[in-house]
Parts: C-alpha cells; sequence; structure tokens
C-alpha cells in the first residue's frame, strides 16, 4: 500500500532545495510491506528516465539511521532506480517479532523483503556502515541473491579491535546502561539532543557551515527514530561485533567499496587490507570526508556507483 512521505527537510534554516534537486519529490514512492509479521516502510525512487543503464538498487542503511540517510546519494543517481526500507527497529519499521536483532537475522530480514517485492538476482545491494556488515554477510551466505555488491564506508575490521577499541567499549556501556535504566530516564539518555549532537559533530567533517548545520539537523530529527531499547541494544551490539573482513573471501562478486580519507569509524588503513581479500574489488577513496560520505559527498559517491555499474552490467 503506497502511503505519503510526510518527513521534514526544512533544518537550522537550510530547506530542501538547498540539499535536494526539484526532480527527487517526483520520483518518491512510500510504501508499507508486511515481512515475518513485522510492518516494515520503504521507499521507491523511480528513474526520471529509463536507460540502458538503469538498475535497481537495494539500500540497507547504518546503524540509528532510516532511509532519510542515504537521499542524496538516491538524488544523485536520478537514472536508477532505488528501494530503500527503513530496518526493522528503524525509522518507521517494526521491530523483528520475537527474534534478537542480529546481523543474520538482519540478512533473513533481506531475504524476506526481495521475496515481498519480486526482486531478483539482478537487484544491486548497497550496504552503507552497519549496512555493510548486514550486506555483506547476506551476500557470502546467498550467493547468487544479487549483484555487484557496494559497500559505503563498510565495517573493514573488528570495532572491539584497535585504537577505537576503547570508544567502542565506551559506547557499549551507554546502551547497556540506558536499557537497564527505567524507561524513561533511559530514553531520555538515548535521545539526549546534546549527546546526539555529540556524534555529529565528531563524524562531520565539511567546512561548509550550511551543510554540517543540514547534518546536525538529519540527525536530531532521525537518529533517535529507534523502536525500544532493547532491538536498540541488541542492533548496537550487531554493529560492534561483526564486520565484512570476516566473509572477504566469501564475496565471489564484483565489489565496489566507497571510503572516506578521514574515517575514523571504518579507518583507511583497513580499507586497503579489506580490498586485498575481495577476489574482485575495486576500492574508491573519497578525500576530505569521513564516516559521512551519504550526507557530506554524494556526488563523488554516486559518481563512482555510476561507473562500478557501467563496468559491470546487468
Amino acid at each position: 500500500m503506497e502511503k505519503v512521505e510526510t518527513a521534514s527537510f526544512s533544518h537550522g534554516g537550510q530547506t530542501r532545495s538547498d540539499f535536494f534537486s526539484a526532480s527527487l519529490a517526483g520520483r518518491t514512492h512510500a510504501f508499507e510491506v508486511t515481512v515475518d509479521g513485522s510492518n516494515v516502510a520503504y521507499w521507491t525512487y523511480e528513474p526520471v528516465t529509463l536507460t540502458p543503464q538503469t538498475r535497481t538498487i537495494l539500500v540497507i542503511h547504518g546503524f540509528r539511521g532510516d532511509h532519510h540517510g542515504l537521499l542524496r546519494v538516491a538524488d544523485h543517481l536520478s537514472e536508477m532506480r532505488l528501494i530503500m526500507p527503513d530496518l526493522p527497529a528503524f525509522g518507521s519499521s517494526d521491530p523483528f517479532m520475537g527474534d534478537e536483532h542480529t546481523v543474520e537475522r538482519y540478512g533473513r530480514f533481506i531475504s524476506g523483503f526481495m521475496s515481498a517485492l519480486g526482486l531478483g538476482p539482478k537487484t544491486v545491494l548497497l550496504g552503507h556502515s552497519f549496512g555493510s556488515i548486514v550486506a555483506s554477510h547476506f551476500v557470502a551466505a546467498h550467493p547468487g541473491a544479487v549483484s555487484p555488491l557496494i559497500l559505503v564506508n563498510p565495517i573493514a575490521a573488528p570495532a572491539l579491535e584497535g585504537p577505537k577499541g576503547i570508544m567502542t567499549k565506551l559506547a557499549v556501556f551507554y546502551y547497556q546502561a540506558s536499557a537497564k535504566l527505567p524507561r524513561r530516564l533511559g530514553l531520555a539518555i538515548l535521545r539526549n539532543r546534546a549527546i546526539v549532537r555529540v556524534m555529529s559533530i565528531t563524524m562531520a567533517k565539511t567546512k561548509d557551515k550550511g551543510l554540517r548545520r543540514f547534518i546536525h539537523g538529519q540527525h536530531d530529527a532521525y537518529f533517535s527514530a529507534f523502536s525500544d531499547r532493547k532491538s536498540l541494544l541488541e542492533s548496537f551490539k550487531a554493529s560492534v561485533s561483526g564486520n565484512v573482513a570476516e566473509v572477504a573471501e566469501k564475496l565471489a562478486l564484483p565489489v565496489l567499496l566507497v571510503a572516506g580519507e578521514k574515517d575514523e569509524i571504518a579507518t583507511l588503513p583497513d580499507q586497503y587490507k579489506l580490498v586485498k581479500r575481495l577476489p574482485d574489488a575495486k576500492l574508491e577513496v573519497i578525500p576530505g570526508v569521513g564516516h559521512l560520505i551519504h550526507y557530506e559527498t554524494p556526488a563523488p559517491a554516486a559518481a563512482a556507483i555510476r561507473t562500478f555499474l557501467e563496468e559491470h552490467p546487468a
């Protein structure tokens, strides 16, 4: 059933027209579908013009995000058809019914979602950040289900190891403590605007003040749109317990890695290590950006995706 997209695109004095094209609204269609008993909201962005290069791309967003995060990339791929669900327990989608929110379970969700929409093996799969873990593990477990695979800001190494391990362990404590506190207090901490703003400021690398305001506004609006504390904690544990490198050798299809030069979460040295382990991979490094490629540099990311798909036609 189709429904109306009601999200606001005005943040910090910036309007939709500042960061999105006039054609995006006409491409946007919002729907709901039931997958394994859970209601899932998803959006399709139809191509402005059908061309021989038009492909269907299924997009899996990152932790605590929803479909809004990848909108700027979708906007720059105007000749493609993109399908972007809110993952279960995030955005407008229900959590899983009676199941833990693990990487494997999200992979089974992709299977069910593709089946419900009739998406076949010519579907391109794109995962951002946590979505890169889910997408890569799904492909490893379901060879031939999609082709090719695109990973943006891919999580290439264990989050609990190396220099960033201490910060990750502090984050684990943050989510665990918030889950154990009384409900109102726990939710207040998780949705605290100051904490969300610190996360946003840390990840944003752009010097453009207007773009920074837009990014912070996006995080303020959508970063706290999760179903409940339990599913959020489960998803966070999944996001820090898995990585793409675990299944690298099983990814026997063309893979594009789109990495940020200044990414402190999915670091560039780890991307170079990962690309060497993949059987058929290409690494595209975007200078001057960190973990927010989808917000800060959507045009070069879209260009890299377009070139890659031209090199690997359906």
